[in-house]
């Protein structure tokens, strides 16, 4: 008969044998064991551009008597990290709680004792975090903790990529629709992502609305903050974004764009001598032809600069044409360039899905939701600070997913040494070395001067 587990995870026993082998030995130490040692590599870049420690200035605590005994920077910290470690919800949390590697991010008393546990990180999020006044400082965080990275890599340039994206739901959840364009129930979030594919700013939303619904919500608060930096701005969108409203914004903000077309009779008239099949034997690769003019569409306030480009494909019959609407003055040649650029905010989407799990929205209520979205939204940019800021050179180009599988998922054992606690990591996927490197560049930005 095996002994009850002590509430901090280590057994009253010595260990377990097996019958397959008696030499075998099994012990339990879940207190003294964590997976996730790498997060500490992750707390050090939180710590040296002191992104979560905004957390407990601003959010505001309704909570009254003795019932505080986590705190809000540290039950925040548990929300992000957990996310960043691949557990996408509160119902980790008991065992996060006990993790020792949690435990020492979230610092304070959960040292010596645990974290949070699964009802309070429940009443934490959807209480605490899905008040008005707290839901919009989330909403403001990713600008925040983007600023203090700019204040120690201040950019000459910045481009703004829009794009729209869909959590699929289950069941009976506030707000969720069906959705045609993407054939499932779903909300229909929206994401600006910048050029270093951090993410601006994001908007949960029903399922059944338009892809661009809602876009000065996300949009404007972002060039607002961007409006006293002395930089050059740049914004780029699909055909969704095609809307004058969006046009007379980004040029009142002084922005240029480029924003793809939906084809017309119009347009195409325009380029007529390109969709003329070419004379004589069909070549064996693709004939690129590019074209600019003017055009104001009957819902223009005035005319505006469009760029075609036709292709002709060996063994195709008709071209491929598109449209690119813009008031950059570059070569028709170089705006189609930098609009496909715009693909990488596809590939953030993706990241974001797959290494972060932010379609994991299961709350029954909208708003709950909403909080969710925002806290995974927030862990992906600590992962991508980590990727764009603290990576050595041999490792650039790991994806967040490799960085949670390879950085993170890395195994370790505490020891304690008196006032001194090792923890003692796994050298497989990330030797000491690269640790060593990765922990070097992070102190470079702790050191790196920030402009007052």
């Amino acid at each position: 008969m095996v002994g009850m587990a002590h509430p901090m995870g280590e057994s009253k026993r010595d260990g377990l044998r097996v019958d397959f082998d008696r030499r075998l030995k099994l012990e339990f130490h879940g207190s003294k064991i964590t997976s996730d040692g790498g997060l500490l590599a992750y707390r050090e870049l939180d710590d040296a551009l002191g992104l979560t420690e905004i957390a407990g200035s601003i959010f505001q605590d309704s909570r009254t008597g003795k019932n505080g005994w986590h705190g809000m920077t540290g039950q925040f910290r548990q929300s992000v990290f957990g996310r960043l470690g691949g557990y996408e919800d509160v119902n980790d949390a008991d065992r996060l709680g006990r993790d020792p590697a949690m435990r020492w991010i979230v610092g304070g008393k959960a040292v010596e004792r645990q974290a949070a546990s699964t009802s309070q990180m429940g009443r934490f999020e959807t209480e605490l975090l899905a008040t008005d006044a707290n839901i919009e400082v989330l909403a403001d965080m990713n600008g925040t903790w983007i600023d203090r990275v700019h204040d120690r890599r201040p950019p000459k340039i910045i481009i703004l990529d829009m794009d729209s994206s869909v959590s699929p739901t289950h069941g009976e959840q506030e707000g969720t629709a069906y959705n045609g364009h993407f054939g499932c129930t779903c909300y229909h979030p929206l994401f600006l992502f910048n050029q270093f594919g951090d993410l601006e700013r994001c908007s949960l939303r029903p399922g059944n609305v338009h892809s661009a619904d809602g876009w000065r919500n996300v949009l404007e608060p972002v060039v607002e903050r961007y409006r006293e930096r002395n930089l050059r701005r740049y914004f780029r969108g699909d055909a969704a974004f095609a809307s004058p409203d969006i046009y007379e914004f980004l040029e009142a903000e002084d922005f240029k764009y480029a924003i793809r077309l939906k084809a017309n009779k119009i347009l195409q008239e325009c380029i007529a001598h390109l969709l003329t099949r070419p004379v004589g034997r069909p070549p064996n690769h693709v004939r690129r032809y590019y074209a600019s003019f003017s055009y104001q569409a009957g819902s223009w306030s005035k005319k505006r600069r469009v760029v075609a480009k036709v292709e002709w494909h060996p063994g195709e019959l008709y071209p491929r044409v598109g449209f690119i609407v813009t008031n950059l003055s570059r070569p028709a040649e170089r705006v189609v360039a930098f609009y496909n650029h715009r693909g990488t905010a596809e590939q953030y989407i993706k990241e974001g899905k797959y290494a972060i799990k932010w379609t994991r929205l299961s709350c029954s209520k909208f708003r709950n939701n909403e909080v969710r979205l925002q806290l995974h939204a927030l862990a992906y940019n600590l992962g991508n600070f980590m990727r764009t800021l603290a990576l050595p050179k041999e490792v650039e180009h790991w994806s967040l997913t490799t960085l949670r599988e390879k950085l993170v998922k890395i195994g370790a054992k505490v020891v304690s040494h008196g006032r001194y606690v090792t923890f003692q990591l796994a050298e497989v996927a990330v030797s000491k070395i690269l640790f060593q490197k990765i922990l070097a560049l992070i102190d470079d930005l702790r050191r790196r001067p920030v402009p007052a």
